[in-house]
């Protein structure tokens, strides 16, 4: 039996929505296993979240009644997918890609220099973040309001638990890939022309992928991608704002950006949670789930326990970076953690290299953005603009 669903939290409520990391910090020391009828039970402390991705067998990834590949997936049915996937995030890869990167940021840096100030999740982070998906998958520029249109809507309908919404959008994303596969097909392109054409022709255990397996994977990293990408920029700007002091030591020492990048997205996480399900009975935190149960990991409050970060609000470059969750762990550690720490590299390099200060903008405040995102869906800046961009 499982332990008692009285309501512990609520997700969706004003306090939280306002300030998802002081909610989550007080879950976590109060009450660090909690139940909520809009996630079930969540998990606040690292070592919990930590003992979920490590025990596959418990804690089931196949949580949703739509295909998701491979998120969605257990060994062994997860493996063969995963396997094919992989390949397309080596280094070789990332060096391949890191120029076109490079130019999408100019080209939005060389739109932003017109204006001192920027509201930068809007004019910046979310444009650099769907076209720089588009340009990895070769897909056309017509899609990019569409996309930021479909990822908003996404949102909606993840906190308003509309599945049926849910259902449509997903529908709506198979359709539009059905649409870009055929104009492949039509067209005879290459394999080795873009990422999307060459999983036209991946197998996996001896068959080409399906259509829906495709567009499943697709949706994963299109979704994932935009939302995360866009605002691990708005949270990492933001940052830099507040920290003048660490704002210049990375502007004269950028071989410090990867690992201070991805100390900065610790303390103040871009994805909220993962889920999982109970396939057997469970006791973890002191609490009794039984088979079947959802279970929300909640990354954000894992990423600042005092007992695993010390003082966990401070900015510190000796951590150890195995602990720090921002990519998650155990089998399902994110494949596309190379693309997104170079991305995150290149528009932190950019950025700083044609800036010679970034403050937030005096007489405006950021908006925090609310579950199922983090960082902001506002954040206007004062910027002081170096020498334009070649």
């Amino acid at each position: 039996m499982s332990d008692k669903k009285e309501t512990d939290w609520d997700p969706k409520s004003e306090e939280v929505l306002h300030d998802q990391r002081m909610v989550y910090d007080r879950m976590r020391e109060h009450c660090p296993v909690a139940h909520s009828e809009f996630l079930g039970w969540s998990l606040f402390r690292h070592e919990d979240v930590t003992r979920v991705l490590e025990d596959h067998e418990t804690f089931s990834n196949s949580v949703s009644k739509h295909l998701s590949v491979p998120n969605g997936m257990d060994p062994p049915e997860h493996t063969p997918y995963r396997r094919l996937i992989e390949p397309y995030f080596t280094p070789e890869r990332m060096d391949a890609f890191e120029p076109l990167c490079r130019e999408i940021v100019m080209t939005l840096v060389q739109s932003a220099l017109a204006s001192g100030e920027v509201e930068l999740i809007t004019d910046f982070a979310q444009p650099f973040a769907v076209r720089v998906q588009c340009a990895f998958l070769g897909w056309p520029a017509a899609l990019h309001e569409l996309l930021i249109q479909w990822t908003r809507k996404s949102h909606e309908a993840t906190l308003a638990q509309n599945r049926q919404t849910q259902s449509e959008l997903a529908q709506e994303f198979e359709v539009l890939i059905d649409g870009i596969l055929e104009a492949r097909l039509q067209s005879e392109a290459r394999f080795e022309d873009d990422v999307t054409t060459a999983l036209m022709h991946e197998t996996v255990e001896g068959r080409l992928l399906k259509r829906e397996e495709i567009a499943s994977l697709l949706r994963n990293w299109t979704a994932g991608e935009i939302s995360t990408i866009s605002a691990s920029v708005g949270i990492l700007v933001h940052y830099l704002a507040q920290h003048a002091e660490l704002q210049m030591q990375l502007r004269t020492e950028p071989s410090l950006l990867p690992a201070a990048i991805d100390e900065m997205l610790r303390i103040h996480g871009p994805l909220v949670d993962n889920r999982r399900i109970t396939t057997r009975p469970v006791e973890i935190g002191g609490r009794k789930l039984g088979t079947g149960e959802r279970i929300s990991l909640n990354w954000v409050a894992a990423n600042r326990d005092g007992r695993v970060f010390e003082a966990p609000d401070t900015f510190r470059l000796d951590r150890d970076p195995i602990k720090n969750l921002l990519y998650g762990a155990g089998i399902h550690v994110c494949p596309g953690a190379p693309l997104a720490r170079m991305e995150l590299r290149v528009v932190m390099e950019e950025l700083l290299k044609h800036t010679t200060a970034i403050g937030l903008a005096p007489d405006k405040s950021p908006t925090n953005s609310s579950y199922p995102s983090s960082g902001f869906s506002a954040l206007p800046l004062k910027i002081q603009w170096a020498l334009s961009p070649k």
